[in-house]
């Protein structure tokens, strides 16, 4: 299904199954369906603006709820998670999570294909204090992890513990993963601290995984493959998307029976 605007200005590509059935819907539909805190919408996006992002966005996270295999509660982070649409975000970011809000931005001509990285980190973010004893509300649960924080025992913490695991080291070492090496080389090279940072990479690793998928969103994930970033290694390699991929299913697969389970 492909979508434009006057200010939308691209088409998005998606293979996944009708979730509207030609509807339109609401940013008020998207809160009340997937339980978000709260949708705000900036002055500046006009009411056509408004009605196709709503669609996107409503397509977007069906999509990912297919591909993780969960319920709507884990796409809001059990009601922890406000979206803003063309408001709320950083200077020279298309899109941005905000730890402090827990909110996720995406701007209104250039945060496309953005969603499931800024949905990492609210989820790196709002899991931190789950998985590790004693962890801060500040803290993202990739960072936590690479300074050896101890985990609250737990079967899905233990699979979760195994993402990072094979996101940050190479399979059966403590050696560090050459994606890591990578992202360290160019924060070397444009003398800034952004590609290692940990909550980065997972995300990045993440955006490789949904991309990877066998559902398609150009809106919800694109350029893991063929952009600048990737080119320069800072997307794992075809084999490290092969580890993670598994990891991931299984922790987001498993995470969905358990909630299934309570109810």
């Amino acid at each position: 299904m492909s979508h434009t605007s006057s200010r939308l200005h691209r088409e998005f590509y998606r293979n996944g199954p009708s979730h509207r059935d030609g509807a339109d819907v609401t940013f008020g539909d998207i809160v009340k369906i997937f339980g978000f805190k709260t949708a705000s919408i900036g002055n500046w996006v006009t009411k056509q603006e408004q009605q196709i992002a709503a669609n996107l966005f409503f397509d977007a996270f069906c999509d990912l709820m297919t591909i993780l295999q969960v319920p709507e509660k884990v796409i809001s982070l059990n009601g922890t998670l406000s979206i803003n649409f063309g408001k709320g975000g950083q200077k020279h970011s298309a899109a941005h999570y905000n730890a402090a809000t827990k909110t996720l931005s995406l701007a209104k001509n250039a945060g496309a294909g953005a969603l499931s990285h800024e949905w990492f980190h609210g989820f790196d973010h709002y899991i931190a204090t789950r998985l590790f004893q004693g962890a801060q509300g500040d803290k993202f649960a990739s960072e936590l992890w690479l300074q050896n924080n101890q985990i609250k025992p737990h079967p899905l913490n233990q699979m979760l513990e195994d993402c990072y695991q094979h996101i940050f080291l190479k399979p059966g070492s403590d050696e560090v993963s050459d994606l890591f090496v990578r992202s360290r080389d160019a924060d070397k090279s444009l003398n800034i601290y952004y590609y290692a940072l940990p909550q980065e990479v997972c995300a990045r690793a993440f955006e490789a995984f949904v991309q990877d998928s066998p559902v398609k969103n150009t809106f919800l994930v694109q350029g893991t493959k063929q952009s600048m970033d990737a080119k320069l290694g800072l997307y794992p390699s075809p084999e490290q998307r092969q580890v993670i991929h598994g990891f991931f299913s299984r922790y987001f697969y498993q995470l969905g029976l358990a909630i299934d389970k309570q109810g």
